[in-house]
């Protein structure tokens, strides 16, 4: 409403003032940024951002093998810790809350074959609970059989790049619609202080006669 009624300024009107002009050409660059610059920023750093994502996804894939492991027995830090998970089990009868904690991925020691052909055994984050030795799972290695996480989706590459440009295009109106509201507020400030000085001027002959009033 405030931009339509800035860009009303703009009609011939002997009441206008300069600065009624200067602020419905600020008020139609705001309106400008918000319609036109921002949509086309938000679009070019999507397509930036997306590019730039799907490049790494696709090395990624390449780079990264999903190669079959075996399990061999649970992770010594697992073993390690049965006391306490036993004493922790006896509290969380007298604690209900100590029940509702979701448990965390048991770790187990796996053995598995790298895509070069190297042998490799590793502790890993159990595929199924509880975990038995001899079972099988795939993990995600590199060519030479280093663990790595799974490798980026191009689906979950488009949704952050249309974030990214979303999140761009509206720090962009934001930018604009700031920008004019400080520009506003430094012409209403002026405004204020013409008036002052106008009235300091005229205010002491006010109503008398003669005085041209």
């Amino acid at each position: 409403m405030r931009t339509a009624m800035g860009v009303w300024r703009w009609r011939r009107n002997p009441l206008r003032r300069p600065t009624d002009l200067f602020e419905a050409w600020v008020a139609f660059a705001a309106l400008v940024c918000v319609l036109v610059v921002a949509p086309a920023v938000g679009w070019v750093a999507g397509l930036h951002v997306d590019g730039t994502l799907q490049r790494a996804a696709h090395e990624q894939r390449q780079e990264r093998h999903l190669v079959p492991a075996v399990v061999v027995r649970p992770a010594a830090d697992a073993e390690s810790n049965s006391e306490s998970e036993s004493e922790s089990a006896a509290g969380s009868a007298a604690d209900p809350s100590a029940q509702r904690t979701a448990p965390h991925r048991t770790q187990i020691v796996a053995v598995w074959t790298a895509p070069d052909g190297s042998s490799h055994q590793g502790t890993v984050p159990a595929a199924e609970e509880p975990p038995r030795p001899g079972d099988r799972f795939r993990i995600w290695t590199d060519a030479r059989g280093r663990l790595v996480g799974q490798p980026l989706d191009p689906s979950s590459a488009v949704f952050h790049a249309g974030m990214a440009g979303l999140a761009a295009a509206i720090c962009v109106a934001a930018l604009g619609e700031t920008v004019r509201r400080l520009v506003v507020r430094r012409l209403m400030h002026r405004r204020y202080i013409r008036l002052d000085r106008a009235w300091a001027a005229t205010g002491p002959d006010w109503g008398r006669a003669g005085a041209g009033s």
